[in-house]
């Protein structure tokens, strides 16, 4: 039993109250009754909201991370750790949502290959909050195994990803992956400019080279494997990093280099040439950034087709974030 204290020194009728139990109760298990009980300040009345009373866009949770498995297009499946952002809108009359039901819807289908049930997932949290909009974009590291130009050796290269959904008021759902190619970029400018210092001069010379970036964003319905963007991107700038180097490994890729000479705006282009062929794809961006060896600043390029729903104005951070860190 707790005792009471007195908390007034001075005053004729002092305050008095039971001093809580400090000791955590390992053993109480609140029943589906009890919980029914529970103060639930979330879903209060709307005297409860602070602030103007409109509606929010979105609100939910970001970067909550679980396994989850993708399917892998020449068959069989991979684990990936994945971080997940689940939003749902938000009523002006509502004081706010339960989070904890994103979470828990999701984690109904840990075990299934999201990539195929975005819109189930979505539609699911969406009727579980009683929402109109809801939104998810899942993020993961996709690894694939490749082979050096010469050596034969093997290794395993990481594409940045991100599976994006959306599902509307009108139950209209979008699609969309995001995918980042590392490639080398080498200047046709700085090639010419040392093979006539070399030629006219005698002059030993470096033509400046740099790691790039591409940021490919589609939207589509059939699906579209990573594997197959991976290709494309391949085929358009045909630079890619390497793995597992050897010296007739850097030696081909300098011949490489040689000849796939590109600027950012090449590097838009060719790649805008691969992906306007592929009918699965609705929709595309593609962002390139060369981040310059020669400059202290970088060179970046942004190209849609005609009618894009994406948006060509592209933030300072999301440009901060094609700079690949460990």
């Amino acid at each position: 039993m707790s005792k009471p204290i007195n908390t007034s020194k001075n005053n004729k009728s002092p305050i008095r109250y039971n001093e809580p139990n400090g000791e955590y109760d390992a053993d109480y298990k609140p029943t589906k009754k009890d919980i029914k009980t529970f103060p639930d300040i979330q879903n209060g009345r709307s005297s409860l909201i602070q602030g103007t009373p409109v509606a929010i866009q979105q609100v939910g949770i970001h970067n909550f991370r679980l396994p989850l498995k993708y399917q892998k297009r020449e068959g069989g499946s991979i684990e990936l750790e994945t971080k997940v952002t689940g939003t749902v809108s938000l009523e002006a009359h509502k004081k706010g949502i339960n989070m904890s039901r994103i979470m828990t819807s999701f984690y109904e289908f840990k075990n299934e290959y999201v990539f195929d049930k975005l819109d189930v997932i979505l539609s699911k949290y969406r009727d579980d909050l009683n929402s109109f909009d809801s939104k998810i974009l899942l993020k993961f590291s996709y690894p694939m195994m490749k082979q050096s130009l010469r050596s034969g050796l093997e290794g395993y290269q990481y594409y940045e990803s991100a599976l994006e959904g959306h599902l509307n008021g009108n139950g209209k759902f979008k699609k969309r992956l995001h995918f980042d190619f590392v490639y080398s970029s080498a200047c046709p400018c700085s090639y010419e400019l040392a093979e006539f210092a070399r030629n006219d001069r005698n002059k030993a010379t470096v033509t400046h080279s740099q790691r790039s970036v591409a940021r490919i964003s589609i939207e589509f319905d059939e699906i579209v494997w990573i594997e197959d963007l991976q290709a494309m991107c391949e085929e358009a700038l045909h630079t890619e990093t390497q793995v597992i180097v050897k010296r007739e490994d850097e030696m081909a890729f300098a011949e490489l280099n040689g000849s796939y000479l590109k600027f950012v705006e090449d590097a838009a282009r060719l790649l805008y040439e691969q992906l306007i062929k592929d009918k699965r794809i609705k929709d595309f961006r593609i962002i390139c950034s060369h981040q310059e060896s020669l400059h202290s600043h970088d060179a970046v390029s942004v190209i849609l087709p005609p009618n894009s729903s994406f948006g060509e104005d592209i933030s300072h951070e999301l440009w901060s974030s094609l700079i690949h860190t460990s």
